[in-house]
């Protein structure tokens, strides 16, 4: 890929990572404040959200997050 096509995809690849990180950081921060999960624990929700990139947190929030 060369430095022409970078800035041609750079408009739709800075909102992407900001959504990535957000994601990520905002099911972090949940994974750590609450002790209630539809299933698992908190090392395996941790290592998903962290590892698993933007699908990790969608996953969390829809599948892992207890009652609050």
């Amino acid at each position: 890929m060369d430095l022409a096509m970078l800035r041609e995809y750079l408009p739709l690849l800075i909102p992407l990572v900001i959504l990535q990180f957000a994601l990520g950081i905002t099911a972090l921060i949940h994974v750590l404040r609450h002790p209630a999960y539809r299933f698992g624990n908190k090392v395996m929700w941790v290592i998903i959200v962290v590892f698993i990139q933007i699908i990790g947190p969608i996953i969390y929030f829809t599948l892992g997050r207890g009652e609050d």
